[in-house]
Order: C-alpha cells, then structure tokens, then sequence
C-alpha cells in the first residue's frame, strides 16, 4: 500500500502494533443491524470503513440522484452484476487527516482484509495535516478564519490555490499564508507581462537551433523540470511541484536570459519554455494556464487537453558542470572584493598603493583538476571502503588502519599530515552518503578548463573584468604568470571544484 510518507507508515504500524484484535459486532450500542440476524449489529466504525464501495453502484440505483428520492428506480438491487464494481473498485487513493490513522483508517484496513480479496484492497491512503492561517489556528472567536468563498473573493481562485500549494506536504499541519496569495497574484501577472514583452518583440530573439552552453544548460533545465515535477505530481507533493515547476523553472529562465548576453535568447527554447511552464502550472493555476494558452500562445483547445509535456532523459553531468560555473563565479567575484577591499586598506594605513580599479585588472584563475598527493590516497582508500549500493562505509576504525598503512602513513610527516587528512576524509564520507560513489572521484566528471573556458564573456562579465585568463595549476609557465603573487596559490590552492584565482593590476 502507497502511504507517500515515513510519517503515516509508523502511525499505522504503531496503531497495528497496540490494537491487535477488534470486534466488529456487538448484540447493542451503536452501529448497522445485520439482515440475516437482528440481534447483531455492526458496530458504526467498521460500518463506516467500506461504504466507499456502494459509491460503485449509488448512480444505478439512485438514477443518478445523489439523495435516492427520485422514483421509480431503473435498476433493482437483484438485477445487478459485479462488472460495474469490479471496474470501479478498489479506491486507488483515500485522502484524509492524520488524526484519523489511528481509527478510520485502520479499520478501513481491517475491514477490507477481512470480508474483501485481496485485489480489492485500498491502493493508497494519503494523509494531511490540519491548516493554519497565517501561522496560527483558525479559529472563528478570534477572526482568524477564512471561508474557501472568501478566499477566493480575495484573492482569486489560482492565487488561492497557489498559496494552497505552497502551505506545505506531508503531514504536518499546511500554513495559508496571505502574503504568498498576495505575492502569487503578481508573480502570475509579471509573468503574463513578460510574456507578452517576448511574444511582441519575437524577431529579437536569436533564430535557428539550439547551439550555445547556456542553450544546452536551459534546455536540460526544462527536462529535469517535466521529470521532477511529474514524480512531486504523483506523490501528491504540491508544494515541490510548485517548486520544481514554477519556482526554479523560472529561476532557470531569469539565468539563461543573463548568459546568453547581447546574443539573445534562442526563440525555439523561448517558444518551449513557456509551453512547458504552462503545463507544469495548470493542476495548481488552471485559469491563468488557460489565459496564457489561448490568448499568449494562440494555441488549440484547452491546456488541460494538451497532456503533459515531453522531455528528453536529463543531463546530471551538464547540471553539476552549471553549478560548478555559476559557483565558481561566485567565489572570483568574492576574491575580487577581498582583493579591492586590501587595497583600499592598505592606502589608508598610509602605505603607498596605486589605486585599483576593476579595469585596470587581469583576472587568473588557476584550476586544478586532478587530486594529488595526500588527497588522492585518501580518496582512493574510500573507495576501496564504500559500499555503493547500500551507500555505507566500512568503520572508521578500517579506514584509519589503512591511512597508517598507506603511503601517506609511512611518510616521516604522517602526524601533521593526519590533522589535515581526518576532516578531508569526513567531509568526504558525507559526501559520497549523500550523492554516491561519484564524490570519491580523483576528478570532476566534466572538463572544469573547458567549461570556464566556453562561458569566458559570461564570467568576466559578471565579475566586471575585461581580461580573465583560464590556467592550469600545473602548468609552471602557468604558474609564472602570477609573479610575485604566486605565494597566493600556495596558501589557496585550486583542488577539484573549487578554482582560485588572483587578480594582476595592469
């Protein structure tokens, strides 16, 4: 059975746990005569946990009236067949509260197993916490209530919903928050605005396929998107649909439209990015999906028709090969700062500095892309540890053992090499725990020279230098280029992931 989460699995099997038996007559009290013996009576909680399977057959013999007044019935209860219930049941997902596992819902299970085949099991119970409003308890004696009508009067029916989403999953209780469904309404309109900006201004946007990095980046970006987004959907976890299918589809979008600089954006990833944000969005906004696709994107028929969007298989080396870039901008931009900031210093302590500006400067950033020496010893003794499939090391005890035993070891500078070696290996081990056998590599798994290389206008327009050099760190002519500065690079290496960089007044 498909709980969806840790939390509702140790409630059951908490309540499974102290329970035990349970008798599901009684001859008095509250519950359901039984027909063919009146002095029995099942008692109201086992009743109310199978009366999902008369929803199977109610619109027969009800004559589609949901109260059962309207007369004379078209079908008799002796006319009918099982192929109307074995076509409906069992119910594929139950959604209820939490606080009914420990009752409800259990006996929903006991019930099910004991009087139904097994084929007729409920498939999945997916259960939800309370909803706060803004933080607090809803509660009408303080004012802190809001009808679903009121709500929606408010705020709007998709602004209502996106905040919905956005209150929280799993089983804790869900917050409502005014300001998210204030702030939905103009994210959702800035969107429309900006749409409407690109849509007008098409012929600006660069022509013919797909070719640059940012382009291959974007387009990975909308396939991890569909993917992850289509698993939050199935898993009834709305807040990270949201997530991946708004929030960081669009973050996607704001950074490729800053890499891809005076080239423009490529109008066929333009075109697919805002079919695919639609799609994404229309289960939590489907008015302004709607909107967007008819209006905008002059598109046929209805988006909920439209069906989910396509998507290659994604690119996790192009993904971390990004990361990497856009962290590695991060950090020259910082060393940049810390350099200008020394700078400044130094003339006010009086000591005789020309003044450094940003266009007066030659960036280097020296990358290493191999571990060596100690590093690499031990990462090649983690690997001989580590259990890839249950993702586990062996103890800590095995691994020191072989560190003394190692090369490393036996060198005469073992006891301050070992102070160095312990936090690298730790740092390591949770490393590889949390992303796999891939974090104990001597090297990254893409070209980290090439991919500075490739968006070189992209860094040096971020940091604001017009000249950036891209170098080896085991380059000796290389390492020439930093003069007197290379005592730097000695007491900031460049390792795998992580460049350095100095910056050269000219």
């Amino acid at each position: 059975m498909n709980l969806y989460s840790d939390e509702t699995r140790h409630g059951f099997e908490h309540t499974l746990s102290w329970l035990n038996q349970w008798a599901c007559s009684r001859s008095f009290g509250l519950g359901t005569r039984i027909p063919w013996d009146k002095d029995f009576l099942v008692e109201s909680l086992s009743d109310s946990t199978i009366y999902m399977a008369y929803y199977t057959v109610a619109h027969l013999l009800h004559n589609e009236d949901m109260y059962g007044t309207y007369k004379p019935h078209p079908v008799q209860p002796e006319q009918m067949t099982d192929e109307e219930f074995e076509y409906w049941y069992p119910s594929d997902l139950r959604v209820s509260g939490k606080d009914l596992i420990q009752n409800h819902l259990t006996f929903c299970i006991y019930n099910h197993t004991a009087i139904m085949a097994k084929k007729h099991w409920p498939h999945g119970f997916r259960c939800n916490g309370h909803i706060m409003l803004n933080s607090e308890k809803m509660s009408k004696s303080t004012g802190n209530f809001r009808t679903l009508r009121q709500a929606i009067e408010e705020f709007s029916a998709d602004a209502t919903r996106f905040s919905l989403a956005d209150a929280g999953d799993g089983i804790d209780d869900a917050n409502f928050v005014f300001e998210t469904a204030n702030a939905a309404i103009l994210r959702l309109t800035k969107e429309i605005s900006w749409m409407e900006e690109v849509l007008a201004a098409e012929s600006c946007l660069r022509m013919g396929p797909p070719s640059t990095y940012a382009d291959r980046v974007f387009a990975n970006e909308m396939n991890i998107a569909v993917k992850m987004t289509d698993q939050n959907y199935r898993d009834y976890m709305f807040r990270e649909a949201l997530k991946t299918g708004f929030y960081d589809l669009q973050a996607a979008r704001d950074e490729y439209r800053f890499s891809c600089g005076s080239g423009g954006m490529n109008h066929d990833l333009v075109q697919c990015f805002m079919d695919v944000k639609t799609r994404l969005i229309t289960p939590i906004c489907p008015h302004y999906a709607e909107y967007v696709w008819r209006e905008l994107l002059k598109k046929d028929g209805f988006v909920v028709n439209a069906g989910w969007p396509s998507a290659g298989s994604p690119d996790r080396t192009l993904k971390a090969a990004n990361k990497y870039l856009q962290d590695s901008i991060v950090l020259m931009r910082k060393l940049l700062q810390k350099h200008l900031l020394g700078s400044e210093k130094a003339n006010k302590k009086g000591v005789s500095v020309a003044a450094v500006t940003e266009d007066k400067m030659t960036g280097l950033i020296y990358v290493n892309e191999q571990f060596d020496g100690w590093k690499a010893e031990c990462l090649r003794i983690l690997q001989s540890k580590f259990d890839s499939n249950k993702c586990i090391f062996a103890p800590d005890g095995e691994i020191i053992a072989a560190l003394k035993n190692s090369s490393v070891g036996q060198a005469t500078n073992f006891k301050q090499t070992q102070k160095l070696c312990m936090p690298f290996l730790r740092f390591k081990k949770d490393e590889a725990i949390a992303i796999g056998a891939q974090a104990l590599e001597l090297k990254l798994p893409f070209g980290e020279i090439d991919v500075l290389k490739e968006n070189l206008d992209l860094i040096k327009r971020q940091i604001g230098l017009e000249e950036v050099e891209i170098l080896a760190a085991s380059d000796p002519d290389a390492l020439a280029k930093a003069g007197s500065l290379v005592s730097l690079l000695n007491q900031n290496p460049a390792s795998p992931g992580s460049p350095t960089a100095i910056f050269l007044t000219s």
